[in-house]
């Protein structure tokens, strides 16, 4: 739908020389851009075309991979590194910016018996934006005393944090009807202890009916699905109660305050007395939110609410973590730091699902479901989707937002009910 967009705005501009002014949390679409202005609370922090945002970063951006561990080690240690502003999972690595002008001791992060590849990529208005910020937050202290949007700083991962075998969502041959329309298709996959597991497709694609099924919140036409073991049709209700949901618009009530929330939703779960207290004071102080205790959580900064929202989501420390299109409109250093909490929760065996518009971020997954029209359009890990979509003639490596347009393209056309 984005690409579809942006081929009406570039002919609107060809043929009749209009200007467009775009408003975007995506850095890719500011790509696209003649000229660009990127502001923070209300200030400029530079303007100008994409190429000077590019020079700005030239020669501080790398691919890390490793045959040894796992990338989310890697970026976890690579992080803690003086020099590095930026390390994000992407495809098979880790992709790193260091601050201009420094080389990193990049062996130093890691066992002398670990091989790392180091290659140079392409830099991107992206880096110049986290960079931008991050030199801001540390030099700002807002009124609650809180640098804001710091980087989390979460548990480490050791060399043998696997994901386990344990099966802990399984999904066989599900059907859902509404009325004449089929909205979702004999779907079949599994989840296991652990996974970050993505759910992609267009819109229309089946992704919320999966999801609330999933969730015990509708019931399958048709099929198997059980969650944490528990066949969603005999008892959806002791199912739910190990799971955590956040949705796209954040599941709070805004007017209501911080601590009004997560008391409501520690009631919620069930929690009581002791456990209850320790659970608030828990999120308080483990998402930052202490200063803004008392405010009403409507008018939080959107990264704040993130932070609500999530620790709402795991009052009653779930096993399955559902997540909904979660960082949709916030701004590069909330999504990090949100991805750092996700990854370290995997790490401690909870299974994540999660659906996103964000193609960088489906990355990030161990493996993922495209759906279409209802069914399984492909299904594996990131490296395996993008060889699918190259076919039998594989040519240079494709980014995972063209892997994904062209498995929607090569998908059979369906006449609509």
């Amino acid at each position: 739908s984005r690409r579809e967009l942006w081929h009406i705005i570039d002919r609107l501009v060809e043929e009749t020389g209009a200007t467009v002014l775009l408003s975007t949390a995506y850095m890719d679409e500011a790509e696209r851009c003649s000229s660009v202005v990127l502001l923070d609370q209300g200030q400029i922090l530079m303007q100008g075309m994409p190429e000077e945002f590019h020079d700005k970063v030239a020669g501080c951006s790398f691919a890390v991979t490793s045959p040894d561990v796992s990338k989310r080690l890697i970026q976890s240690r690579l992080l803690a590194l003086h020099n590095i502003f930026d390390a994000i999972i992407q495809s098979e690595g880790v992709r790193v910016v260091i601050h201009p002008g420094t080389r990193p001791a990049w062996r130093t992060a890691f066992d002398s018996k670990v091989r790392l590849k180091i290659e140079p990529v392409a830099p991107r208005l992206e880096d110049v934006f986290v960079m931008l910020l991050r030199e801001r937050r540390l030099r700002e202290t807002d009124a609650h005393g809180l640098a804001g949007n710091k980087p989390y700083e979460g548990e480490d991962f050791s060399p043998d944090a696997s994901v386990e075998t344990e099966t802990v969502i399984d999904v066989d041959s599900v059907d859902r009807w509404f009325g004449t329309f089929q909205a979702v298709k004999e779907l079949s996959f599994n989840v296991r202890r652990g996974e970050i597991f993505g759910l992609l497709g267009a819109n229309g694609a089946g992704k919320t009916t999966t999801f609330r099924m999933l969730c015990g919140l509708l019931p399958a036409s048709s099929g198997r699905l059980r969650v944490a073991g528990v066949d969603l049709r005999k008892a959806a209700a002791r199912a739910r109660a190990r799971l955590g949901y956040m949705s796209q618009k954040f599941s709070l009530y805004g007017q209501l305050s911080v601590r009004q929330n997560l008391e409501f939703f520690s009631h919620a779960y069930g929690l009581r007395n002791q456990r209850h207290r320790a659970r608030i004071d828990w999120a308080l102080q483990q998402f930052e939110l202490e200063p803004f205790v008392g405010s009403s959580s409507g008018e939080l900064p959107l990264g704040y609410k993130q932070r609500l929202a999530l620790a709402c989501a795991l009052m009653h420390e779930p096993d399955i973590l559902f997540l909904d299109e979660p960082t949709s409109g916030i701004d590069p250093l909330a999504r990090r730091e949100f991805w750092r909490r996700i990854n370290d929760l995997a790490a401690q065996g909870v299974t994540i699902l999660v659906t996103t518009h964000f193609m960088e971020e489906a990355e990030y997954c161990d493996r993922l479901l495209i759906m279409c029209e209802g069914g399984i359009l492909a299904s594996g890990t990131p490296l395996e989707i993008k060889r699918q979509s190259q076919g039998e003639h594989p040519s240079a490596p494709v980014s995972m937002e063209e892997a994904f347009i062209r498995l929607l393209e090569s998908a059979p056309v369906t006449a609509m009910g």
